[in-house]
């Protein structure tokens, strides 16, 4: 079986990304035995994170593209994007540090349009660093929406077989609740399907979240529920989707994650977030459904506060390799369902 071609984004080099990567592609061989792995970033911040890590900064060395990658286990092959940065102090917020983990990012979205990467797995960036660069991004999932000229996508958290998929993101609670419209539900509730399927599950049970307390009560707590989401709910039940709700948001996730629903769908950032962040901690990865490439990124930021210091835990960027590097294999049915959404 040919590996997929996985590129990992170093993220802001003033937080752990050089660090944990380091840990990853040096301390963890077995995962190019799935997947072809290189760095798109800073060769010099690496080895900095190299040295952090208590390992042996000789074994990075650059590349000129996605072709020239070996795999060997015991190098880092890195794609050199703009200047070095190993003089950025860690743990401060750095313009220079946020512009490049930006452009990170904007590269590997390059390699995946024109076709030679199967994934983008991604290090943390700090948003305000990025700002600072000149980059007003609420995030990576942004970024990457644009880069691919796609409209329709969500936010997936996921730990082992739970899947918890967003309506909305980045944005005030006043505004999701807008935003949340039948024709959002329904892409959003595709999307789901297409990863079921994907993943040989196509019956799969999806459960939407309420938008309201108690998914609105027969309509005492709001119309919501009844008016932005169950059209949307019903007209994919015809079509013969496994999905049910709008549900209680308090019930159902428990539920969820004691294995009675696989899919979920949240409405707002914090409605999946802080349940999903309390339960699984470092043991999730953020997956983005409805771009052409896989897209993983780890479950946490970029640790500013113990950055520099070689402590920081790779398992989660680890994870995120493994789950790309899986899910690349069906990726294209996802894609295809995505592409229907985006299609007017």
């Amino acid at each position: 079986m040919t590996l997929p071609v996985l590129a990992i984004t170093l993220g802001d080099v003033a937080g752990i990304g050089p660090e944990i990567t380091a840990k990853t592609l040096l301390n963890h061989p077995g995962l190019r035995q799935i997947a072809k792995l290189f760095v798109i970033g800073d060769a010099a911040a690496l080895r900095r994170g190299c040295r952090f890590a208590g390992l042996d900064p000789a074994s990075v060395r650059t590349i000129a593209g996605a072709a020239d990658v070996t795999n060997d286990p015991a190098t880092i092959e890195v794609l050199q994007v703009g200047e070095a940065l190993d003089d950025v102090p860690p743990g401060k917020i750095a313009a220079r540090a946020g512009d490049g983990a930006y452009r990170y990012v904007v590269e590997a979205c390059c390699l995946g349009r024109a076709g030679e990467i199967d994934g983008i797995v991604t290090a943390p960036l700090n948003k305000a660093a990025m700002h600072a660069g000149g980059h007003h991004w609420p995030g990576h999932t942004e970024i990457l929406a644009h880069e691919f000229g796609v409209k329709n996508y969500s936010m997936i958290l996921s730990a082992g077989d739970f899947y918890l998929f967003h309506l909305t993101t980045h944005q005030s609670l006043h505004s999701a609740i807008d935003a949340c419209t039948p024709a959002r539900t329904r892409t959003v509730i595709n999307l789901a399907h297409a990863l079921a399927c994907a993943l040989g599950q196509p019956e799969s049970k999806i459960g939407v979240c309420g938008i309201n307390p108690h998914a609105g009560e027969n309509r005492l707590f709001g119309d919501e529920d009844a008016d932005q989401l169950a059209p949307a709910i019903h007209a994919a039940q015809a079509d013969g989707i496994n999905v049910h709700g709008p549900l209680p948001a308090d019930a159902l996730i428990p539920q969820a994650v004691r294995g009675k629903w696989p899919m979920v769908i949240a409405c707002y950032h914090d409605q999946g977030h802080a349940p999903f962040k309390a339960v699984y901690g470092d043991d999730g990865v953020n997956i983005t459904a409805g771009l052409p490439v896989v897209r993983v990124s780890v479950d946490h930021g970029t640790a500013f506060d113990i950055a520099g210091r070689g402590i920081a835990r790779e398992g989660s960027l680890v994870l995120a390799c493994q789950r790309a590097a899986a899910l690349s294999q069906g990726w294209a049915q996802v894609w295809q369902s995505a592409q229907q959404e985006n299609t007017p």
